[in-house]
This record gives structure tokens, C-alpha cells and sequence, in this order.
């Protein structure tokens, strides 16, 4: 979900950006051609996602203790408590402010600075050159005396330099006023709020401070990257006179951009950050104290009982068991390297390269990003930037998560395939397979059958005790949780086996799974609160979130008891421990996430500030010659490119804010009407696929540091397995029922069905392999059946179109043909709100009525003939024209009348007989048929 990625240099003591600099890039490389320890390892992590400084000593009790006040703060900000009190109630700009301030400070206190002459240079002279930009862009008799004197110390303390093994005064100086500046707002609210617009000299010394210390953090915890971004960015706004004439603006003074981005929620303290306060603070609280609990130990056992004995049985548990810790967990880095410590050893000793065994780890790892319910900040920012609510972004970004994870198990089987790879020795005798079938049916019953239970009995349950009914609700969860606690405690405890050791067995599968049932309690807490009760993400994570609190401290102390341990004392200390070091460690996970939406909102408050949004749209209109499909391809290079710098979240919020609005208003002026969601879901697609690109994929740079492969070969591996997810975001935006977008039950399922068979043909097409090697003209079949089956409507409307061209004057009439429900499509011209001309089609949703006309005036539009020309008289405020984008005064140029077409799934014949040649070519040549037949 993030990337912070910094390496420290032990001889200088100071840390660099892991990905970003060039000499930190080699010493990571040098470092990945052996196999790590598991201390290196866990340094590795500390460096990308929680800061490598401050676990012992003082300073690492005080940055503990600041850490953990930290996460107890945003518990008490989630919670009811404060409303049912009355005291402590923080609103949401108060809230970000004290978010920041904490963040700013643990970035300062956990993350030393990068001493090579890059980094060095860098963060001296982003504060001079933004100081002198501030002097130049003030108003006449604006005092701006002081702002070099910042710039100046700030330059000075960088010079000074960094320490890995403690805090030097200049920076415990640049973490607390850092923090005070954060503060500002919370501090001062009352009064900047009477004086919006107007700033004083007050204002303008701390929001220049507030912006360069900032910048500052944002270099020691991410990188130089989003640093150099912002400074762009802030730069632009600026010297907007001097620019290209396609990109200028009028500039903005310093007034301005201290009001803009610091005092008030259009930049710094916006959506981003508010996001992040709001919700996503608590969703990585909670996978952290659910890892802290053993769950993610228990997902990778029980992914190994159930698939290690499978062709290529450890790539595939690796599969599943990411995918399972990506449920939980948005941070590629961790997940490679937790996951991968244990998966990685066991790929190779099964016969996968140490490239390959990376390769798939980093694949699985990356993708645990795209996989609901958390699915990193993103998903949480496009709530607020879409505007829908939370439950349809998991239900849109739900199906091509589950395809995407498929395709890889099917990906792994085939390099299995390939090698003639076999899996690890069970643990046990295999019942028939019809036996097995018959269990596993049994299983899905017994499931369904508790899932209907529950939901109808919460149905009965809150009607019936309207009062009574949450603590009736929480004794009955925590019977179920005891009761699986007591099935826990009759098993063995599952212990992290040493990889590298010998295997002589798999892990039972009925124990393993039996072992940890009460961790899957929580995560259902969480899918029920946002899926089925619809609350908000944030109440829903804290409900999830004070659950897994209780969990962790009383699954010892009632093990000890099941089991008949006396120490039960001792297991009442250890899990108090685990919850302080599971808050702790949340807490910290946070700081480049927090960081990083804070900056990001400077590069979104100059979009909004400067109109550069607009500029940009022309810009990739001749750029793209107005082909959405090129505008795309432009999209995905940039994301990929600002992938490579940025963290995840900061590239989607710089990617969606710049070109999102310019995809939906070109595909409109191409006649395709992409929904907004399909647009964001593309952005954040490909900026997690910069995680895993060569030469700076953060990810394949952890694998190759577990696996002792080359991290650049481990990179192009990692890109090939993950065409998968980077064919997805194109299909989705050309056939948007992948998204289950207006599709019912039925045809969701067998959307899914389609769509897998469609993937697992993309992987066969792309891995070279399908029953046998694939030949050349094979390999371009398997490609046009899978996209065939992925958008079956390209080929049928070539050959029926499903629009006919009328002309404007027939409008009346063919809204009289359109079905109540349906909408119309209508081709105009107008002027934007620039002024400038542009031409698009609208979709305007057909009420009832008896006649055409009648139809078209329920949809607020009138008309009027203008010789040989129509235009739009009015449109009724509010209406279903106007959501359409219509407006008075535009001209219709033509109108589309659907027409009655063949379905378009009547392609699924010739692709189907495509399918059955290469299949009867392939069998042939498959290894196994050969050998059968030997």
C-alpha cells in the first residue's frame, strides 16, 4: 500500500531512500544477492514501513510511548465515547491537525536522514529555493525578512546531519516545531476561522515553516521522490506567468498559497489527509494487532496444510496465504518479506529459481493491495473522491481481485507444468475423491447455513431488544470466541517452522485450520460492520479494531486455562505486551502513510488552486490525438513512472487528481462513458504495479533480499506474472460489468465465471504454456479468445452496431422508442466551463411517460428549432439532464438510437471453436498425453 523505502548507511549513519537513489539501489542489489538474516530482514522492514530508529534505550521508550498515545488517540477519535460524554470531541480539521502533527514528529524521531550527496543536496536546497520563491510571489509591504532565517536553519540542521543510534538536538528542534505547526490549526481554529481569505503575519510564519518542515519529513520517511514532486508542484504555482502557454496561469502570491494549502482543508489538511485520519489509521491498527495476535503465522500454516502438496505446492500456498494477509494488511514490503521468509525457501526446494520464487512472493504480495475489504488507503480515498459509498468500492473492486489472485495459482501451476515440478509430501492418506467432494459440500452447507443464522437472527435480534441489543450481540460473539478458543487450545500451537530446514511432511490440514478459528472472528466483525450493517469505514474498523483488543488480551490467559497451565499470570502479561507492541507498531506503520497524504494534498490544493487540471486535458488531447485508448496508455506510463518515487497512495491521489476527470471527459467526447470508479480503479491498478517494475520495484528488491536472487531479474519476472493485472484495468474501463456495475446476481456470477476462463487463457497466452509449449499462432489465438470472452461486444458491434445515427430533429421519437429505465444516448456541442468548445456524448436516463415528448420533459429537457439546427432551450435544475451534463444553449448534433442487435454473446461460438483447435493441437504435444501413451 505504501512505500517508505529507506536504507540506512551504517557507516554514515544516516538512511537513504532504498529505491530512489542511485547508490542505495546498488548496495540493495549487492545486499539481494545473498540471502538475508531474519535481523537484516526485520531491519529491512523497520526501514521501509516503521523507521529504523528508536527501539531501544530512552529514546526508544519516549518514541514508544509517543507511538502508542499516537494509536490511543485515534481510538478515542473512532469511538462513540466522546459523544456519549460530551467531553473530547475533536472535528475533523482539529482532527487532522493532531494526525499530522504526531506523524511529523514520529517522522523526524524514527526515520534518520539519507547523507549521500544527493539526498544531501536535495534537502538543502528544496528550502532555499522554495524560500525564494515565497519572498518573489509576496505582496507589496508583506514582511518576508524571516523566511530566508527558516529556510536557513532548516538547510542548516540538514547539513548538520543524522544519526541512526540517537536524536541530535537539531532535529529533536525540527520534530517539535514541526508538530507545533501541525498543531496550528487545532490551537487556532476559532480565529483562522473568522479570517479566512485574510492571513496574518502569524499565519504566514508558521504555514512556511509547517510546508518545509514538511517536505523535510517527507524526504526521511519516502524518499526524494514526492519531495521533489510537491516542491514541482508549489514551484508551478508560483511561476504560472512564465510557463508554457499551455500550462500558464496567472500565479498565486504567497497570501494565497499559505491560505490554500496550510490554513485551511484545500491542500495539506485535505481529503487526503482526512482519509487517512478518519479511516485508515484504524484499518492498519487492526492488521497490525492481528498479526501481533498470530494471524498471520496461522494464514501461511493453513495455506501450506491445504495446497503444499500441489504442483508447485509452496508458489501456490504463497498465493493464497498473501492473499489471505492482504485481507489485513495494505504494505507490499511486509508482505513479501513476512510472508516470503517462510514461502520463498520452500518455492526453491521444490525446484523454483531463486528469481522465480521471488517472483511469484512479490506478485502475490503486491496484489494483496487490490484485495478488499482494506485494500490500502486508496480505497478509502475513493469514497470521498468518487462520492459512493464504501460497500460499492469493495463490490467493484472485488471481482477482478478474485480473478487477478486465480490467474496467479494458475500461473504458478503452469511454471510447475513446465518444470515437472511436484509438490510436497503430505501428511496424511488421502480420502476418495468423492468422499472429499461430499466434505468439502458438507463444509460450504455448514457455512451458508451459519451465515443465514446470523443474518437473520440480528434481523430478529435488534427489533426485538432495541436497547439490549449490541451487548446481547457481544456476549453471543465472545461465546463463539471462547468456545473456538477452547477447539484452539486442543491442538498444538502452531509455531513458525524453520524453512530452510528439511520438510519431511506437510502440517495436517484439520488441526492447522482448528488451531486459529478465533482469529477469523474479527475479520468477520469488520466484512459484517461494512458489508451487511453498512456503517461507516471508520466505525467499522474501530468496532473490529476493540475486538481485536479483547482478543489479544485474553487469548493466552484462556489458552492457559483450556490447556490447565498454572501461569496464567505470566500469559495475562504477555498479551497485555502484545497489545501495547500491536499499537505500537500500528502506530509507526503510519508515519509514511500519514506523511504521505499530508504532501500529497499540496500537489492536489495547486490543481485546485491553479486550474492545471484543465490544462492538463489539453495537454493529453494532443498528446493522445483525442484516443481514449492512447489517453490511457498515457495514464498507465505516468502512473508507473510516479509509481517508481512515490508510495501507492500518494501516486493514485497525484494520478487520479490530475487525470481522472480528463479520462471520463475525453471517453465522453469519444462517445465511450466511462464511470468514474472504473477511471480511479485504472490509476491505482497501475501505481501498484510500480512496486513491482524494474529497476526501482521496492517489492522485488525484498524478495530478492529473502530469496538471494538478482533483484533486477527478480523485477522482469515479477512484471511478466503481473500482465495480468495490468491487462485487468484496460478491460474493465471497455466492459465495466467486471466491475459488476448494473449487473444482477446471475449475471455477476456469470460475468465471473466468463471473466476467469478469459484470465487463466490471458496467463496460459503470456506464460508460453498452456496443455503444451505454446507455438507462436497459438499463443496469438489464446489472446484473441481471451479477449473475446472479456469484451465479447467489440467484435458484435463491428458487425451490428448497436446505435443508429439520427438526426437531431427524430429526438422525440426515439425517446418515445427508449424503454423506461433505459437511457439515450445524445451527441452535443457546447462550451465548457472555460469557455472553450467541446463536443461529447450524453447519457440521459429516460423516465416514464406516454409519449417521446412527454419522456424528455420528465428528464428536464426542452427544446428549440433553429432553422436546421437543434438546440437545448432548458434544462430543469436537479434533473436527470443536467446530472448528465446538459446544459441550455447546446446544440444536438445527432442522436443514437439503440437498435435491436443480436447478443453480443453469441461471439462466445467461434472463440469457444478457436479454444477447441489449439486445445486439440496442444494435446498432441502435452508432456503427459506423450507419456501415457509411452
Amino acid at each position: 500500500m505504501f512505500r517508505c523505502g529507506q536504507e540506512t548507511d551504517p557507516e554514515s549513519g544516516g538512511k537513504g531512500d532504498f529505491m530512489t537513489d542511485k547508490n542505495n539501489t546498488q548496495s540493495a542489489g549487492n545486499a539481494a544477492q545473498h540471502e538475508l538474516s531474519q535481523s537484516e530482514l526485520d531491519a529491512l522492514v523497520a526501514s521501509s514501513d516503521t523507521g529504523v530508529r528508536g527501539t531501544t534505550g530512552a529514546v526508544g521508550k519516549f518514541i514508544m510511548l509517543v507511538a502508542l498515545f499516537w494509536s490511543l488517540f485515534q481510538l478515542w477519535f473512532a469511538s462513540p465515547i466522546p459523544f456519549v460524554i460530551g467531553f473530547g470531541v475533536f472535528n475533523d480539521t482539529e482532527a487532522r491537525s493532531i494526525h499530522l502533527a504526531f506523524a511529523i514528529f514520529l517522522a523526524f524521531a524514527a526515520f534518520p536522514a539519507d547523507r549521500t550527496k544527493f539526498q544531501l543536496g536535495l534537502g538543502m536546497a528544496v528550502p532555499l529555493i522554495l524560500a525564494a520563491l515565497f519572498m518573489m510571489s509576496s505582496k507589496d509591504g508583506t514582511a518576508v525578512w524571516w523566511i530566508p532565517l527558516v529556510a536557513l536553519a532548516i538547510s542548516g540542521a540538514v547539513y548538520l546531519g543524522s544519526y541512526r543510534d540517537r536524536i541530535p538536538p537539531w532535529e529533536w528542534a525540527m520534530a517539535a516545531v514541526g508538530a507545533m505547526a501541525a498543531l496550528y490549526l487545532y490551537f487556532f481554529y476559532r480565529d483562522i476561522s473568522s479570517r479566512v481569505g485574510a492571513p496574518i503575519t502569524q499565519d504566514f510564519v508558521v504555514a512556511v515553516i509547517g510546508i518545509l518542515l514538511l517536505l523535510e519529513a517527507t524526504r526521511r520517511s519516502l524518499g526524494a521522490a514526492l519531495m521533489i514532486v510537491a516542491s514541482v508542484f508549489l514551484a508551478y504555482t508560483v511561476l504560472g506567468p512564465y510557463m508554457p502557454s499551455i500550462i500558464a496561469h496567472k500565479g498565486n502570491n504567497l497570501s494565497e498559497i499559505v491560505n490554500h494549502q496550510w490554513i485551511t482543508t484545500e491542500g495539506v489538511f485535505g481529503i487526503a489527509l482526512g482519509v487517512s485520519t478518519s479511516f485508515v489509521f484504524l484499518f492498519v491498527l487492526f492488521g497490525s494487532l492481528l498479526d501481533r495476535a498470530g494471524a498471520g503465522n496461522y494464514f501461511i500454516q493453513v495455506a501450506f496444510s491445504l495446497m503444499g502438496h500441489m504442483r508447485g505446492g509452496p508458489a501456490k500456498a504463497a498465493v493464497v496465504s498473501s492473499a489471505m494477509t492482504g485481507l489485513i494488511s495494505g504494505s507490499s514490503i511486509a508482505n513479501v518479506v513476512t510472508t516470503g521468509t517462510f514461502t520463498i525457501p520452500l518455492m526453491k526446494k521444490v525446484g523454483f529459481s531463486a528469481e522465480k520464487a521471488g517472483a511469484v512472493e512479490v506478485a502475490s504480495s503486491v496484489n494483496g493491495q487490490i484485495m478488499p475489504p482494506v485494500m490500502g488507503a486508496a480505497a478509502f480515498l475513493m469514497v470521498e473522491y468518487v462520492g459512493i459509498p464504501y460497500f460499492d468500492v469493495v463490490k467493484h473492486a472485488f471481482l477482478p481481485a478474485v480473478i487477478s489472485y486465480i490467474a496467479l495459482v494458475y500461473i504458478v501451476h503452469l511454471e510447475a507444468l513446465k518444470a515437472g515440478m511436484e509438490g510436497l509430501p503430505r501428511a496424511y492418506t488421502p480420502k476418495p475423491i468423492v468422499q472429499r467432494l461430499i466434505g468439502i459440500a458438507f463444509t460450504i452447507a455448514a457455512i451458508c447455513a451459519v451465515s443465514f443464522a446470523v443474518y437473520y437472527g440480528m434481523g430478529w435480534l435488534r427489533p426485538a431488544f432495541p436497547v439490549a441489543a449490541p451487548y446481547l450481540v457481544f456476549v453471543l460473539i465472545t461465546a463463539a470466541y471462547v468456545a473456538l478458543v477452547r477447539i484452539a487450545s486442543k491442538e498444538a500451537p502452531l509455531e513458525l517452522d524453520d524453512p530452510n530446514a528439511a520438510v519431511t511432511k506437510l502440517p495436517l490440514p484439520g488441526p492447522t485450520v482448528r488451531s486459529g478459528l478465533h482469529y477469523i472472528l474479527p475479520v468477520v466483525v469488520l466484512v459484517w460492520a461494512l458489508m451487511v450493517d453498512r456503517l461507516s469505514p471508520g466505525l467499522s474498523a474501530f468496532w473490529a479494531t476493540s475486538y481485536m483488543v479483547f482478543i489479544l488480551l485474553t487469548q493466552r490467559p484462556l489458552m492457559a486455562f483450556f490447556r490447565a497451565n498454572s501461569e496464567i499470570g505470566s500469559a495475562l502479561r504477555e498479551g497485555w505486551n502484545d497489545l501495547i507492541d500491536g499499537l505500537v507498531v500500528g502506530a509507526r506503520n503510519m508515519i509514511g502513510i500519514g506523511i504521505a497524504t499530508a504532501t500529497a494534498g499540496i500537489i492536489v490544493g495547486t490543481v485546485s488552486q491553479t486550474g492545471v487540471g484543465s490544462s492538463l486535458a489539453d495537454v493529453v488531447e494532443v498528446l493522445s490525438g483525442g484516443n481514449i485508448l492512447a489517453i490511457l496508455f498515457l495514464t498507465a506510463i505516468l502512473s508507473l513512472i510516479l509509481g517508481m518515487g512515490l508510495p501507492t497512495t500518494a501516486n493514485y491521489i497525484v494520478v487520479s487528481a490530475l487525470l481522472a476527470p480528463v479520462i471520463v471527459t475525453l471517453g465522453q467526447q469519444n462517445g465511450l462513458l466511462v464511470p468514474l470508479i472504473a477511471v480511479h480503479l485504472f490509476v491505482f491498478y497501475f501505481g501498484i504495479m510500480a512496486d513491482v517494475t524494474p529497476p526501482v520495484g521496492l517489492a522485488s528488491f525484498a524478495a530478492a533480499a529473502v530469496s538471494g536472487g538478482d533483484p533486477i531479474k527478480t523485477g522482469v519476472v515479477a512484471f511478466f506474472y503481473s500482465l495480468r493485472t495490468a491487462a485487468l484495468p484496460f478491460l474493465f474501463i471497455f466492459n465495466t460489468e467486471l466491475l459488476l456495475i448494473n449487473v444482477t446476481w446471475l449475471q455477476g456470477i456469470f460475468v465471473f465465471c466468463v471473466a476467469t476462463v478469459a484470465m487463466l487463457l490471458f496467463a496460459a497466452a503470456t506464460q508460453g504454456w498452456f496443455l503444451a509449449r505454446n507455438r507462436i499462432h497459438e499463443t496469438v489465438i489464446l489472446l484473441l479468445v481471451a479477449f473475446t470472452l472479456f469484451r465479447p461486444g467489440f467484435f458484435m458491434d463491428m458487425i451490428f452496431p448497436p446505435y443508429l445515427e439520427t438526426d437531431p430533429a427524430e429526438i422525440t421519437e426515439a425517446a418515445g422508442d427508449t424503454a423506461s429505465g433505459e437511457s439515450l444516448r445524445v451527441r452535443v456541442a457546447g462550451v465548457n466551463d472555460l469557455g472553450d468548445p467541446i463536443e461529447f456524448v450524453a447519457l440521459v436516463p429516460i423516465g416514464e411517460g406516454a409519449t417521446g415528448e412527454e419522456k424528455l420533459s420528465n428528464a428536464g429537457l426542452t427544446f428549440r428549432q433553429d432553422g436546421d439546427k437543434m438546440f437545448i432551450d432548458d434544462v430543469a435544475f436537479g434533473s436527470a439532464a443536467s446530472s448528465a451534463g446538459l446544459d441550455w444553449d447546446q446544440q444536438v448534433l445527432r442522436v443514437l438510437k439503440p437498435v435491436d442487435v443480436p447478443s453480443k454473446y453469441w461471439m462466445f461460438i467461434p472463440a469457444l471453436l478457436l479454444l477447441a483447435s489449439v486445445v486439440m493441437m496442444q494435446r498432441r504435444r502435452s508432456p503427459r498425453i506423450v507419456s501415457t501413451a509411452a
